[in-house]
């Protein structure tokens, strides 16, 4: 008997939609997502920021899907009219010879991602508030509106004839006779569909989603909390560019950065802090300021303490916790042998948003080869 589903994408995040939108071109596709709205939860807390790839671990997925997905996103948002800009930024460094500026710098030039190296003079003429001995300007990091880019790849989806369910609880997943057999929840009641394939897209909830597939989440690796909080800057943008510290060792995050909305109005963020998992609060404490003063003032000594004001929070699903470097990406192939295909896409944060379509292109690729 045939599925109702080629396949079941659970969670409806900018990774989810990515997906939805890439399968559905050939297949039967239906998306299920928990809340109200699509990506209501990390995919619509974060920088907007369309990053160059630089950043990275060589070799790692976080590095080739980056700089793919950049050039995929621009032409995405050219295509289907959604709010962007290349705004360039600034990686500051507060001494002329910073090895960590160098080896970015270096790596860059391996990776053929356009930079240019910034005296302080320089700097000065392009970023007359910012204080920095040298810097790095990366010209193909920009912004974009995050909310209008996951509003695209759903009409897209739906357009392609994916069906995409908001309000709907994935409850549980078994595999039998090659099919899943899936229950979800929704206002209506519980009802039932099979799908020849699934995929966890589900982020902060991928390991609840995996136990409910029957999968052994003690071969998974851990999945850490980590809440960003930003702070708004009222007034007038002091800069012309985003404007980044160098990234935190074993990039355990990329500092407490100024980025620009597409109204060009300035917010500073995030920060890291590791939570309970149980624990997921949004609220930005204004006990906060003095922390993110100290760190803005670093390269911005003419901040307004009175200016900065709490935004919004986000928290990020790692597979890293505090001390450890930064993990990779992960895609699990679900390997019991009764199971259908099912990929569990875990620890997608940053940069995770650049990254969505380049990461869809390689999850349809590979679920071409599983049977």
């Amino acid at each position: 008997m045939p599925a109702d589903f080629d396949v079941t994408i659970i969670g409806g995040g900018v990774i989810g939609l990515a997906c939805a939108h890439a399968l559905s071109a050939d297949r039967s596709v239906l998306l299920v997502e928990q809340h109200d709205l699509f990506g209501s939860e990390t995919s619509s807390r974060n920088s907007e920021v369309i990053h160059a790839g630089l950043y990275y671990p060589p070799g790692s997925l976080k590095e080739s899907l980056c700089i793919e997905g950049r050039k995929r996103l621009y032409a995405f948002c050219e295509q289907y009219d959604v709010p962007h800009r290349k705004t360039g930024k600034l990686i500051v460094a507060p001494s002329a010879d910073h090895p960590a500026l160098d080896r970015l710098e270096q790596k860059a030039r391996g990776l053929n991602i356009p930079t240019e190296r910034l005296s302080r003079e320089e700097i000065s003429e392009r970023e007359p508030n910012v204080r920095a001995e040298a810097a790095l300007f990366s010209p193909e990091t920009g912004i974009l509106d995050s909310h209008t880019y996951m509003l695209r790849l759903q009409q897209e989806a739906e357009r392609q004839g994916a069906l995409l369910m908001k309000r709907t609880r994935y409850l549980r997943g078994k595999a039998e006779n090659g099919l899943w057999h899936i229950s979800l929840q929704t206002s209506d009641g519980e009802f039932r569909v099979t799908s020849e394939r699934m995929i966890n897209a589900a982020g902060l909830h991928s390991h609840d989603v995996a136990k409910r597939s029957g999968a052994d989440t003690s071969l998974f690796p851990r999945l850490h909390y980590c809440r960003g909080h930003y702070f708004s800057y009222n007034g007038k943008s002091p800069f012309n560019h985003l404007i980044y510290p160098l990234p935190e060792k074993d990039l355990a995050g990329l500092g407490i950065h100024a980025t620009l909305d597409l109204g060009g109005q300035v917010r500073f963020g995030p920060d890291t802090q590791f939570i309970n998992g149980h624990s997921r609060v949004y609220e930005v404490s204004p006990t906060l300021k003095t922390k993110f003063c100290r760190a803005i003032s670093s390269y911005f000594p003419n901040v307004d303490v009175s200016q900065l004001h709490p935004d919004y929070a986000g928290i990020r699903p790692k597979l890293s916790g505090p001390g450890e470097p930064a993990q990779d990406f992960v895609i699990f192939r679900d390997n019991r042998p009764e199971a259908a295909p099912l990929l569990h896409l875990l620890g997608i944060e940053s940069p995770g948003l650049t990254s969505s379509l380049a990461l869809a292109d390689k999850i349809t690729a590979r679920l071409s080869t599983e049977t």
